[in-house]
């Protein structure tokens, strides 16, 4: 069955299910908590993300939230996750993507990267050399992860945010838009500035 079910029928699932279709995928349905919610990009919305169990095919999560697409990845571990990427991204021969991830159009992923599962590499992003970049992290349009670096599980790099190269990030931080992080990072928490400071403890 070449069906793929995306959980969150939002602006970020019309371009999962975008990317989908040009990996392959010709049967494409929604699943979605909100009852108002009937379609998304022209699919189907069958009903709640709790009919997984009802349903047969591939899953992906197409939620923003970190933590949830975490919960659900976990509750429905033992479905199949694609990893798609768009035609139009570039992955170097030898990174590793982990199961569950979407890379965007105009993307870059270099070599040495080893990405987790669960994670959002967004449009016109890039993740440099040699990076460790941990499960269910996001890399938000325009972000530039440097060569070298460690970020942490469940972390966020907003849009237009800069990560200088052998930097470390901790699990659970959010990097705002346009910030620049240029030394290591040990508190989870949310970050802003050129250079980055902490204005909320996570």
């Amino acid at each position: 069955m070449n069906r793929l079910i995306i959980i969150g029928a939002s602006g970020h699932g019309k371009v999962v299910a975008d990317v989908a279709k040009l990996n392959g995928y010709e049967d494409i349905v929604f699943l979605d908590n909100d009852p108002s919610i009937h379609s998304c990009a022209a699919y189907p919305v069958l009903g709640p993300d709790t009919m997984t169990a009802e349903l047969q095919g591939d899953l992906f999560i197409a939620v923003g939230n970190s933590g949830t697409r975490k919960r659900l990845m976990e509750r429905d571990k033992n479905r199949y996750f694609p990893l798609l990427i768009h035609p139009a991204a570039v992955v170097a021969e030898g990174a590793e993507i982990g199961q569950g991830s979407v890379v965007m159009a105009g993307s870059v992923i270099n070599p040495g990267v080893r990405l987790g599962k669960g994670c959002i590499v967004n449009t016109s992003s890039s993740i440099d050399h040699d990076c460790r970049v941990g499960n269910f992290v996001h890399v938000s349009v325009g972000a530039h992860i440097s060569g070298s670096v460690i970020i942490g599980e469940c972390t966020w790099i907003g849009t237009g945010a800069a990560v200088s190269n052998n930097v470390n990030i901790c699990g659970e931080c959010m990097i705002g838009a346009g910030a620049a992080v240029v030394k290591d990072i040990d508190i989870p928490g949310t970050y802003v500035g050129v250079p980055v400071h902490l204005v909320k403890k996570g």
